[in-house]
């Protein structure tokens, strides 16, 4: 049976601020073993039975760093296909888009596989058994949740009521979705042995999805159809891509697929599995990856500890040292340090929530920020300056564009450069430069095989990233 995993790459992840930021947020994070949360769940993907292809539901500004993580991993193997959102609209907004474009793909008959980017599963032959489970009854017409055996009584998660004098096919029937408990009443529904952790992964046919969604939300299937009729699609040899009309989108409501849908269904059943599953939800559960020494500290990168216990740390560019101190997480970054207490873990998205108010960009970026055609670190900035290290990838090009407000001096530290700077053209190689004046319209290539890597000193009146005008694109960037 036609089988298409979805792979839902939304939101901030602010309770694991500093790493975790709106332009590099949670499923991009690199786990101790060297691969992130992202890769895992398209690794996780591809290796079920019968995939036609695996579709990739994010922000349109997430697109090329979800290729290029793709392709670490092996993506070749794969037929990819993408929805690109100009902003969130919550999950109802992503299924219901994913459904209505896949149907006219792969017809009703087919299955949709739901999957969050940043889910950890650690068992994947109970997982590939779970999603057998859930086709077996999604060819019935029901739309299935998995729901997750609970470990202990977890106050951070929905939970599923499901009617275990109801089995059908391996599954239960739910009784209903009930929001996160206080902590006496987490404990009661782990007791009762009938309710689940609400895992957020769901298998329906297209045809029946689409079904469910016309009764039970209609709204958000018309405006998403009237929405997917005014968006663009671009389609290659093993890739498609629908990037979203924002006007259109903007339209549609937003809801969780779970309110809109879900909840009001009476064709929803769970399948109960035990998968290893967790959704990384704070710096706690995180923790739990890295392995305890004997006084219980968890420890990446270079840590020294005297007298202190029970604590996580995470300083990968410089020594940490923790004396007398018990409980903790500890994360350091190149532009920001997160210094909170076991117990206030949670809290976290209110730093987050505080530097959105205030305008500080540690909210949104890193001081290394990840292009289509490389990256940038932005080394020192004071007034009227600021200093960057440029890498540009083989055969990559930065648009073709012009900034009001500033001018750049370049400098080749390693590579080869090929520039247009004005109504010139020019190769820099290392230890060369030019000069790009306010106004002028330039570009930067690498037609190199090896990465270029320069060194950017801007000067100028105002040096914020929105000061460019572009003209040209390889990459379809809209001018901004």
């Amino acid at each position: 049976m036609k089988l298409i995993p979805v792979i839902m790459s939304g939101g901030v992840g602010s309770r694991l601020w500093p790493v975790s930021r709106e332009t590099h947020p949670k499923p991009f994070m690199t786990l101790p073993d060297g691969q992130n949360l992202i890769q895992k769940t398209f690794v996780r993907a591809a290796a079920l039975d019968n995939v036609a292809e695996i579709m990739t539901v994010t922000n349109r500004e997430l697109f090329f760093k979800t290729e290029d993580e793709y392709r670490l991993v092996g993506s070749a193997a794969s037929t990819l296909s993408f929805i690109l959102e100009p902003f969130g609209r919550n999950t109802a907004a992503a299924v219901a888009m994913a459904a209505v474009q896949l149907n006219e793909i792969h017809g009703p008959q087919a299955q949709m596989l739901v999957l969050a980017a940043d889910h950890l599963i650690a068992k994947q032959d109970e997982f590939a058994h779970a999603v057998q489970q859930a086709q077996a009854l999604a060819a019935e017409g029901y739309l299935v949740t998995f729901g997750i055996r609970p470990e202990y009584p977890e106050t951070g998660f929905g939970y599923i009521e499901a009617d275990n004098d109801s089995p059908i096919l391996g599954g239960l029937k739910v009784s209903r979705f009930v929001e996160k408990p206080d902590a006496a009443t987490a404990e009661r529904y782990v007791n009762a042995g009938n309710y689940f952790w609400n895992s957020g992964m769901f298998c329906f046919q297209i045809g029946a999805v689409l079904d469910q969604l016309k009764v039970h939300a209609p709204d958000v299937l018309q405006q998403v159809r009237d929405a997917f009729a005014l968006s663009q699609m671009s389609e290659g040899e093993k890739h498609r891509c629908l990037r979203l009309d924002a006007e259109g989108f903007a339209s549609v409501p937003d809801i969780s697929i779970d309110y809109a849908l879900m909840e009001r269904s009476d064709k929803v059943v769970t399948v109960p599995c035990d998968i290893g599953w967790s959704d990384i939800g704070s710096w706690n559960a995180l923790s739990q990856l890295t392995n305890e020494d004997t006084d219980g500290n968890r420890c990446v990168g270079e840590v020294m500890a005297h007298r202190s216990a029970n604590n996580y740390v995470q300083s990968t560019e410089r020594l940490t040292a923790l004396v007398g101190v018990n409980d903790l997480i500890v994360v350091d970054t190149p532009d920001a340090i997160l210094v909170a207490h076991k117990d206030s873990a949670q809290d976290v998205k209110h730093i987050v929530s505080q530097l959105k108010k205030s305008g500080h960009s540690a909210h949104l970026i890193h001081q290394t920020v990840h292009r289509p055609w490389g990256a940038y670190t932005t080394l020192e900035e004071g007034e009227r300056f600021k200093i960057k290290r440029i890498v540009v990838k083989p055969k990559a090009s930065l648009s073709l564009q012009m900034h009001h407000h500033r001018s750049e001096h370049w400098i080749v530290v390693s590579g080869m450069a090929r520039v247009v700077n004005d109504q010139r053209e020019l190769m820099l190689n290392s230890n060369e430069s030019t000069f790009i004046s306010a106004g002028h319209k330039h570009r930067l290539e690498n037609p190199g095989v090896i990465d270029l890597v320069l060194i950017e000193v801007q000067s100028g009146d105002y040096l914020g990233e929105d000061d460019i005008v572009r003209f040209e694109d390889i990459y379809g960037r809209a001018e901004s």
